[in-house]
């Protein structure tokens, strides 16, 4: 051999050998990677403890939002109810409204110095502040404006006069009595408004 190769086999054999030496790394890295039977099972049983926790996040978000459907249904369930409840008793109670009206109007006709019908007039007052109290219970309410300023959304004018006692727009007269019931109103009270004696007023403002 001449000296002229042996630089270049030097070369070729260090090549060989830093070859050999990576492929033995790389065997020996794949043998490392080989998992045992334990950890095989450890791997299968931590894929399956991921898929769990994951169904169980899903379930938790399903269940979350039927509950939430449910009280929704709940509430409108109750709304509905309230609300049938309230227009029964708001029927019932207009059907009440005459009961009231012949009571007062029993009273307001009557002979207070006749002493023949005074104890039967006092039943009837006896009786109208009983029929009063017990429909105060059930959320009814009377709307008595005597002497109040005339109020478009509570009372119903009948009619106006000219008054130098009163200021103008005040209720003079009640010639039926209103009533609400839970904050609405059931029936108008009907008036009689007062007016300067040089002009009227606007009843509807």
């Amino acid at each position: 051999m001449s000296k002229e190769q042996q630089p270049q086999d030097i070369n070729e054999n260090e090549q060989a050998d830093e070859k050999q030496i990576v492929d033995e790394n790389i065997e020996n890295a794949e043998q490392e990677i080989e998992l045992s039977p334990e950890q095989e099972t450890i791997a299968q049983l931590q894929e399956a403890l991921n898929n769990a926790e994951a169904t169980v996040v899903e379930q938790r978000d399903s269940v979350l939002r039927a509950k939430a459907e449910m009280e929704n249904a709940r509430r409108r369930a109750e709304g509905e109810v309230e609300k049938a409840r309230k227009f029964a008793l708001e029927r019932f109670a207009g059907e009440l409204l005459p009961v009231a009206d012949n009571l007062e109007r029993a009273l307001q006709l009557a002979d207070p110095n006749n002493d023949a019908i005074k104890p039967m007039m006092d039943g009837v007052d006896l009786t109208l502040k009983s029929f009063v109290s017990t429909i105060e219970k059930f959320g009814m309410k009377v709307i008595d404006p005597q002497g109040e300023v005339f109020n478009p959304e509570l009372h119903q004018a009948m009619g106006m006069q000219e008054s130098t006692e009163l200021a103008p727009n005040m209720v003079m007269a009640v010639m039926q009595k209103g009533y609400e019931i839970n904050g609405r109103l059931l029936r108008p009270a009907m008036v009689m408004v007062s007016r300067a004696a040089e002009g009227g007023v606007n009843i509807e403002a």
